[in-house]
């Protein structure tokens, strides 16, 4: 028998649970923002909080939150099934793929930011021309348009046919921190 009191109930103050999410939200935000500062706009979203989800089952069945280790394997694995069903169905379904992963955003067309897209974004004048530069782009007029990729990087199309340079190094985001 299910005990549905128990299982929607709250077990902890909600203000507790609140103040614990803040403070982990802070602490992940700054930990990626300030020591972790490596390429995470490489990786879709699905992914970041799948690995998430399975830190959380593993330290929940390893630490004995669970009955057994059985129980955290069986989590670890429904999340990860679930990551595979919504990366195959996205795969073979456009309409799924287009609730999952958003369609690149113009930033610039035709040397004009597109300040509606750049304010939708989060992406400041600063965060951009770095980027650019980081392309070997030092003037908006070079641009024909520049998408904001769903992955957080930015692909920029030159009015003179020219392959953006590639550098390393810096942080590629679309705010995702």
């Amino acid at each position: 028998m299910i005990d549905w009191s128990q299982l929607f109930g709250f077990s902890v103050n909600p203000l507790e649970i609140i103040v614990r999410g803040t403070a982990i939200f802070w602490f992940i935000f700054l930990l990626f923002r300030l020591v972790l500062r490596r390429d995470i706009g490489a990786i879709g979203i699905a992914d970041v909080m799948l690995l998430v989800l399975i830190a959380d089952a593993a330290s929940n069945g390893m630490s004995g939150g669970y009955d057994s280790i059985t129980d955290g394997c069986i989590l670890i694995a429904t999340l990860a099934g679930w990551n595979y069903v919504l990366d195959s169905m996205s795969f073979h379904f456009p309409v799924i793929r287009r609730l999952i992963q958003p369609p690149p955003q113009a930033l610039v067309v035709n040397g004009k930011v597109q300040r509606k897209a750049m304010r939708a974004e989060l992406i400041t004048m600063e965060e951009l021309n770095s980027k650019l530069r980081q392309q070997g782009i030092e003037n908006l007029d070079e641009i024909k348009i520049a998408y904001l990729e769903e992955d957080g990087e930015i692909s920029v199309l030159r009015h003179d046919g020219k392959e953006p340079e590639q550098t390393t190094g810096g942080s590629h985001n679309k705010k995702v921190l």
